[in-house]
């Protein structure tokens, strides 16, 4: 059983996996999320199972199992599986999560994210069942920087208003996932990223007096970029100048941000442009079409870049 994002082959939906030991249930979790050191001091047999499904390497697993503990070390992380985010939502029992010098318990219908680039813990202290939706870190619109600020704290007490609304979606995965086409799965996964950009923008915005003047200068660049996708006049000089900055600062806050403005430019639009594409309402659109939408005016250069990134073409992608 191997994770699509790192093996780079869908899996789509798996039957169910049962682990009547320890060892069993070490070895499916480490291949199928990343490579994880997981113990119990529990003298009881140890039971577990697994229900999963993906959608555009988008995984979304539902694990019941008995207490243990399960801990991302320097060990583990140099095994591979970096470049991850975990967002869980613990159905029933309870749970400790601990990342970046911060603990949280969990309970029944809270929401919390944590980085498998990063050491973390997550103990479980009786029988539970927790569902988690792994992706690559790239398919969050907020900025590495900013969310972690969000590893290791109860998502619902950060924004209680929007976090039923997430809580709600995701619970229906992955039992209902496993009964549906490779579209409509991949449909339902972009819907589950969209909710959690939104949540977590939100989050991010709410308390802007304890921000970096830095980081509301970039979320409100991000914002404009987003706005304005489309546009073939999208460039470095129009956004400093929309935001009364020069050039030099803008490609500066990118840099502390990890990444270039041209860089966060393109793959944003990419990901417009691989949404269209999987959409079935927009089946007779052509790739030229879609690509042109979103700021692409070149078709053969936007082939090359989409499966530079993706490693399949436009038309691959939209094969049956």
């Amino acid at each position: 059983m191997q994770l699509a994002t790192t093996q780079g082959a869908s899996r789509s939906a798996l039957p169910p996996i049962q682990a009547d030991t320890l060892g069993a249930f070490r070895n499916i979790v480490s291949s199928s999320f990343v490579p994880l050191r997981i113990t119990s001091e529990r003298s009881e047999p140890f039971t577990a199972r697994l229900c999963s499904a993906d959608a555009d390497n988008v995984v979304f697993t539902e694990v019941t199992a008995r207490p243990h503990l399960v801990e991302r070390t320097a060990e583990t992380i140099a095994s591979g599986g970096s470049g991850f985010y975990k967002v869980s939502l613990l159905l029933a029992g309870t749970s400790i999560l601990v990342q970046d010098g911060r603990e949280v318990v969990m309970r029944p219908g809270d929401l919390s994210i944590y980085d498998t680039s990063r050491p973390y813990s997550l103990l479980f202290g009786e029988e539970f069942r927790n569902l988690i939706m792994m992706f690559p870190k790239d398919r969050l619109e907020v900025p590495v920087p900013f969310t972690e600020q969000l590893t290791a704290v109860s998502l619902g007490q950060q924004h209680s208003g929007l976090a039923p609304v997430v809580t709600a979606f995701l619970s229906q995965f992955p039992a209902q996932l496993v009964h549906l086409g490779d579209r409509v799965r991949t449909k339902l996964a972009h819907t589950s990223l969209d909710l959690l950009n939104t949540m977590f923008s939100s989050i991010l915005d709410a308390d802007p007096v304890q921000r970096d003047p830095h980081q509301m200068l970039l979320q409100k660049i991000y914002a404009h970029i987003d706005r304005n996708l489309a546009s073939t006049d999208l460039s470095p000089g129009s956004i400093a100048a929309a935001h009364y900055i020069s050039t030099r600062h803008l490609h500066a806050l990118f840099r502390q941000a990890d990444t270039t403005v041209s860089t966060w430019i393109r793959e944003r639009r990419l990901e417009r442009c691989r949404t269209d594409l999987l959409d079935p309402v927009l089946a007779d659109r052509t790739i030229s079409a879609i690509a042109s939408r979103w700021g692409f005016t070149d078709a053969a250069h936007f082939s090359r870049v989409f499966k530079t990134a993706y490693g399949v073409s436009p038309s691959e992608l939209r094969r049956p």
